[in-house]
Parts: structure tokens; sequence; C-alpha cells
């Protein structure tokens, strides 16, 4: 089983956390702009990797947190 028994450093948690969260941000500007018709459809669905981001930075942070507490 790929992963099974692997520990995670508290610092490579707060990384990817970090990472997560820097990509969020990023993609909450890029979807918040308006459309441009003349160049286009957009390619990359902002709002989603948002979401996705989000969701990575919440979970690597509340895994970062466990590690801290020593759980």
């Amino acid at each position: 089983m790929l992963g099974y028994g692997v520990r995670m450093d508290i610092r490579t948690a707060l990384s990817v956390a970090g990472v997560c969260a820097m990509v969020g941000v990023l993609a909450g500007w890029r979807g918040a702009r308006p459309p441009n018709p003349m160049k286009g459809p957009r390619m990359v669905p902002w709002r989603f990797v948002m979401v996705l981001a989000a969701t990575g930075a919440l979970l690597f942070g509340i895994t970062a947190a466990h590690m801290a507490l020593g759980r």
C-alpha cells in the first residue's frame, strides 16, 4: 500500500499548506477578474482550482496542528 505508515514532518506539512494557500489566493484573484470576450473563454477553471487549493491548505494545516499537539 502506498503511503501506509509514512510519517510527514511538521515543516513539510506547513510548507505544503502554505503553498496551497498561496495557490488559492492566486486562483481567487484570477477567478475574480472580469471576463474578456475578445480573448476568448478561460481555459483554466480558476474558482475550482481555488476550492481545491483551499481544501488542501485546510487538510495540511490540520495535519500540522495534529503533529504539533503530538497526537
